[in-house]
């Protein structure tokens, strides 16, 4: 890290980090956030991040940052882009706040990446365009509502499958990444498609094919036969709307927006990080029996098979979201100049919002490196505007509602009269610092029937 005199721009006012200080946030803080895959995880690169402690390297190096150029906005001059890290909550919460309108989530960098297999998702759209689709989602996914309208057809699909994952996780002995991701996706399709889409891993592995190419964004040429492929299929589904699915939901919507195609894409695209979300939490819950029986106590007594809440339970998702966010890094763009404490920000400034560093930063957070799941039921967290596991303001993901219900009721299932004890080759301890890197790929849990 360079020790050269923080400057200030002349141009603006704020703070802009030196070459040497921008090379090392490019370098060491979000290029390894690139490589290991923002549209579609890379497992291999996940794991060599975690065995490198990326994840402790570039939270220290941002708390450099801060300390030598305040919270800024701190302009990185990056060759061909106006770029600003955005550290402090009060900026923050403008800027999240302030979603679409001067701060775009319709960046360019997203929508070069998106656009491989969503160009018209709500993620990459503006303006009009974007409000159409913006309100044709948050009505399919009842965005807002804790216990979706097709609870009872989505608790139905969580059971089944998640029955099935614990019998035959008991009869194996061990529960792991690839058996859990097999029911997550059958889960997801079900949900989201209808019952007849189970088994179809083709439609979903050619969804993963598109979001691999997203993970190159502009670099790789856009293969509009495989998105043709992807239409076709999702069309199969909502030509024949499966009851209770939000296919049906898409069917019978007032207007079903110019194209829903790329929306149910990014629904698909959004519960994928939803399962390792919730395989971490499953790890929270294993490694801390207080935390554990407090769950257990929520569920004693309920009727499982019908829709349930679980407080207890959607907030230990959301402290896994919060310790290994899934969306690292926040991107905003300004629509216009904008004014800060500092000076001016031009118009087509990519805003960064490092969520990672936020949610972990020991100098300011008392929780930086445990689990506080109380802090989202008393609703302290939602208040804090460096909390962001799923977004905030207007951009706030519009099916966070319905991952939390989904995720806290595969945990209920696990947890029903077992015991889970998390097992080599991650392991940590509750009362230990969590760490800041956890690859959901290398968790295993051995499984083993209790009355306890």
């Amino acid at each position: 890290m360079s020790t050269a005199t923080p400057t200030t721009d002349t141009r603006s006012g704020l703070a802009t980090a030196s070459v040497a200080d921008t090379a090392a946030v490019v370098g060491g803080a979000i290029a390894p956030i690139l490589a290991q895959g923002v549209i579609a995880r890379r497992p291999p690169v996940v794991r060599l991040a975690g065995l490198l402690g990326t994840d402790d390297r570039s939270v220290r190096l941002l708390q450099q940052i801060q300390e030598r150029y305040g919270t800024g906005p701190v302009r990185l001059p990056v060759p061909g882009r106006s770029v600003a890290l955005v550290l402090g909550a009060d900026d923050v919460h403008r800027v999240l706040d302030g979603t679409p309108e001067p701060f775009a989530a319709a960046t360019w960098e997203k929508r070069g990446a998106l656009g491989q297999f969503q160009p018209h998702g709500v993620l990459v759209s503006h303006g009009a365009a974007r409000d159409e689709r913006r309100r044709f989602t948050e009505s399919v996914l009842d965005t807002g509502s804790p216990l979706h309208a097709q609870a009872g057809s989505i608790t139905r699909v969580v059971r089944d499958e998640s029955l099935h994952l614990r019998e035959r996780s008991e009869q194996a002995g061990v529960l792991d990444w690839d058996a859990f991701v097999t029911a997550w996706w059958r889960i997801v399709r079900r949900i989201v498609l209808g019952d007849t889409a189970r088994s179809d891993h083709r439609l979903t592995d050619l969804l993963t094919r598109m979001r691999r190419r997203g993970n190159l964004s502009v670099l790789a040429p856009k293969r509009d036969d495989l998105r043709e492929r992807w239409r076709r299929g999702v069309r199969g589904y909502l030509d024949d709307p499966q009851p209770g699915s939000l296919a049906e939901m898409v069917t019978g919507a007032e207007q079903a927006g110019d194209a829903p195609e790329d929306q149910i894409g990014h629904w698909l695209f959004a519960f994928d990080p939803g399962g390792a979300v919730t395989l971490r939490a499953l790890a929270l819950l294993a490694t801390d029996p207080q935390l554990r029986g407090r769950a257990r106590a929520e569920t004693a007594g309920r009727d499982l098979d019908g829709p349930q809440e679980l407080p207890l339970l959607r907030s230990t998702v959301l402290e896994s979201a919060r310790l290994w966010p899934t969306t690292p890094l926040l991107l905003r763009e300004t629509t216009e100049p904008t004014e800060w404490a500092g000076g001016e920000l031009p118009s087509h400034t990519a805003l960064l919002v490092p969520a990672w560093f936020l949610h972990r930063d020991a100098s300011t957070r008392d929780d930086a490196d445990r689990a506080d799941p109380d802090q989202w039921l008393d609703g302290h967290a939602r208040e804090d505007w460096m909390l962001t596991p799923f977004s905030g303001g207007p951009g706030v993901c519009p099916g966070r509602e319905l991952v939390l219900f989904v995720a806290s009721s595969v945990l209920a299932t696990l947890l029903e009269d077992h015991h889970h004890v998390l097992l080599p080759p991650e392991r940590f301890r509750a009362d230990a610092p969590l760490p800041r890197g956890l690859n959901p790929y290398a968790l295993r849990f051995g499984v083993s029937r209790s009355t306890v």
